[in-house]
């Protein structure tokens, strides 16, 4: 093999020592999160602070990983927790299973279980990875619940994955835009999120095009070209 060659195999690789970097300098630099990111559960209150979870257990039905475990039980008449008859006695969820398909969320009819942005949580016991319905359920401030592995970001809690309905149960572009929801306790009534219409605010529901997100991206280059 001749010099030239030699070298020539190392172009590259020079070529790119002088030029600037690309990584970003996670955990400090972020990307931005998409609208309908899966994240960690929540469970929501309504705005009077009781609990929406009703002990129906359609989210554990419905789970194809089996991670969710929830049993009811009645009311006590003279402190209610939720407004129905039962409520969420035991709510638990394996993150050691879980996939973040969102059904549980779909299933749910009082729209008790939601999915916040944050996904980036670590264990270092299995026991820590199974969620109990304390550690699920919102604060007094609707806030959730920030564990010590947990890295909650501003806007994570905000735009939870259990508004991303565009359109009305069996797609009926007539309600697109439509609040069909109640309201959640430090939330209010969430803002529902565009969909082909004109009634949309992206501006509220969180909603990035997809033009907005590559101008936020990090050039990059290709031949010495900026692309």
């Amino acid at each position: 093999m001749s010099l030239p060659s030699f070298f020539g195999g190392f172009r590259v690789t020079l070529r790119q020592v002088l030029e600037p970097r690309v990584t970003r300098q996670y955990p400090k630099e972020k990307q931005p999160k998409p609208p309908r990111l899966h994240g960690r559960h929540v469970l929501s209150r309504y705005e009077d602070g009781m609990e929406k979870c009703i002990g129906c257990e359609l989210c554990a039905a419905v789970c194809p990983a089996d991670c969710i475990y929830v049993r009811g039980k009645d009311n006590p008449p003279e402190s209610p927790v939720s407004p129905g008859e039962r409520y969420g006695f035991v709510y638990e969820i394996n993150y050691l299973r879980c996939i973040h398909c969102d059904l549980c969320v779909e299933a749910c009819p009082t729209e008790a279980i939601t999915e916040s942005k944050m996904f980036e949580f670590s264990f270092t016991s299995r026991a820590d990875a199974i969620y109990t319905r304390e550690e699920l359920l919102v604060d007094d401030d609707g806030r959730p619940q920030k564990l010590p592995w947990e890295d909650w970001r501003e806007g994570d809690d905000e735009h939870t994955s259990g508004w991303m309905r565009a359109t009305a149960p069996a797609g009926s572009a007539a309600y697109e835009g439509q609040v069909q929801w109640s309201g959640e306790l430090g939330y209010g009534v969430r803002t529902p999120e565009g969909g082909q219409s004109g009634r949309r605010d992206d501006s509220r529901t969180g909603n990035i095009s997809i033009r907005a997100v590559e101008a936020t991206k990090i050039p990059r280059r290709a031949g010495g070209k900026v692309i």
